[in-house]
């Protein structure tokens, strides 16, 4: 046989219908042993395998991951972040022969979380950039099949990392160095787990008694080189920059370097993630590690395993890498 054998070419061997041959590979159903020892035979002689994807759906399972990132606009779903965590999310699922694939959601689609519960091939759904609001309004069929990566709300187990004591390192680290009119290119409202890092600086800042300078830098290289413009339009002294990502931080580093303002003589810059971008800056950028890797594989393998505790959420530290940019 040339082509890739199929269940009706091993049910025809046999001498039985595909519905017998089926309940014969899976040991599901009634079949007699004379049945079920002809269809292995002819299974072997045809060297046949079952679909993972045919198999998962017979036992209900589901065959694919959904990474369901939260964002209103697509292009969010090729940032750096989102492709690590699709990526690190499709190797930890290798081993179970179940994909992963990415989908955005808007934020508040109850729509979609709809329809991916009504999807038989949905073996479970990894939420990124969540609101409260959106775990709330999960369908009762998705329950117990979701994990989401950043803080957790109400029964969904999380897995984040301490978005918070990065922050903080950073701060700290800029008033050793003697800094003291630090300013933070924020990310955009909708993003839930956004607000501990600003919620950390203003902290921070008030900890060493200094004043608040925050300006929205959104979450692309492009909405941080504008930000970083803003900034520096309102508070032309700014000796230092916190950004709520390496991408934001990338950006605002061009919008510097094109402004003839030197880094980090002039103004220092800290981001967030540790991307593999961030060494090859320059200056190499000052960062607090995010091990994304670490974090998607943790949600993959509490969806396949179902060793998950809603109680208990992950939270991974995360570590200053000091480099010239600070």
């Amino acid at each position: 046989m040339s082509r890739t054998p199929t269940l009706d070419d091993v049910a025809r061997a046999a001498g039985v219908s595909t519905a017998t041959a089926s309940r014969a590979l899976s040991g599901r159903g009634p079949v007699s042993a004379g049945a079920r020892a002809d269809v292995l035979r002819a299974a072997a002689a045809l060297a046949y395998a079952p679909h993972p994807g045919a198999v998962s759906l017979a036992r209900g399972e589901g065959h694919r991951i959904v990474v369901g990132v939260v964002a209103p606009s697509p292009r969010l779903l090729t940032d750096q972040y989102a492709t690590r965590l699709v990526t690190a999310a499709a190797r930890a699922a290798d081993p179970y022969a179940v994909g992963v694939s990415a989908r955005r959601l808007r934020p508040g689609d109850r729509a979609a979380l709809d329809e991916l519960a009504r999807d038989r091939s949905v073996r479970g759904l990894v939420l990124v950039n969540h609101r409260a609001d959106l775990v709330e309004a999960l369908p009762a069929a998705l329950r117990g099949r979701v994990v989401a990566v950043g803080p957790g709300f109400g029964r969904v187990p999380a897995y984040d990392v301490d978005t918070a004591s990065a922050m903080a390192a950073g701060i700290r680290h800029l008033t050793a160095t003697g800094r003291r009119r630090i300013a933070m290119l924020t990310g955009p409202a909708w993003a839930a787990s956004l607000r501990r890092p600003l919620a950390a600086y203003q902290e921070g800042m008030r900890a060493h008694g200094l004043a608040c300078r925050t300006t929205a830098g959104g979450l692309t290289d492009t909405t941080g080189r504008a930000g970083l413009r803003r900034l520096m339009r309102r508070w032309p002294d700014t000796d230092a920059v916190v950004a709520i990502s390496d991408a934001v931080a990338i950006g605002a580093l061009r919008a510097l370097a094109e402004d003839g303002v030197r880094v980090p003589d002039d103004v220092a810059v800290i981001g967030f993630d540790d991307a593999p971008l961030a060494a090859a800056t320059r200056p190499a950028l000052t960062t607090g590690t995010h091990p994304v890797e670490a974090i998607a594989a943790g949600a993959v393998r509490a969806l396949l395993t179902g060793d998950a505790d809603a109680d208990r959420p992950v939270v991974h530290p995360s570590v200053l890498v000091r480099r010239r940019s600070a």
